[in-house]
């Protein structure tokens, strides 16, 4: 089955791979996705929705990093952040917990990606759904979704 997010990859003719995997978990899908592929985690990224009142941010970082709400915040112009909650995200993007892309989301959002994708050709974000991931050049999302990049994290792991 196509999701949205490759529909919208489609769409705008951005050149993307596609990675599917077994999906055994119900948390910590990222880590399981890098696991399975045998990614690189520093290339492989999650995608958590932020939101301050009614303007929701979707911050796409990597698997093996913590965000610093604070610095997302301060990146994006905002007072504060917070993580919204699962059902909360479901409703906003369209996607369940495990499968948000920044990708076709049902409602569009504001987009911040670390900085540290930058240094890659290609990294992994969901494709739409838990077991798909997409594989795309930073530079292409930044420039479709109009991110904003910078140094958001607060914890990473090796």
């Amino acid at each position: 089955m196509i999701t949205p997010a490759q529909n919208f990859l489609k769409k705008n003719k951005i050149p993307f791979k596609e990675y599917e995997y077994d999906c055994k978990v119900d948390h910590d899908f990222g880590h399981h996705a890098a696991a399975e592929l045998g990614m690189d985690p520093h290339k492989v990224f999650k995608t958590i929705l932020l939101k301050h009142d009614k303007t929701y941010v979707t911050a796409v970082t990597p698997v093996n990093a913590m965000i610093s709400l604070k610095n997302a915040a301060r990146i994006m112009g905002l007072k504060a952040l917070e993580v919204a909650d699962p059902a909360e995200a479901t409703r906003i993007t369209g996607y369940v917990i495990g499968g948000v892309s920044p990708f076709g989301q049902k409602r569009r959002t504001l987009t911040l990606l670390s900085q540290s994708a930058l240094q890659y050709d290609e990294i992994l974000v969901s494709g739409g759904r838990r077991g798909l991931s997409v594989g795309v050049n930073p530079q292409d999302l930044v420039k479709t979704l109009n991110a904003k990049t910078g140094d958001f994290l607060d914890k990473v792991e090796d």
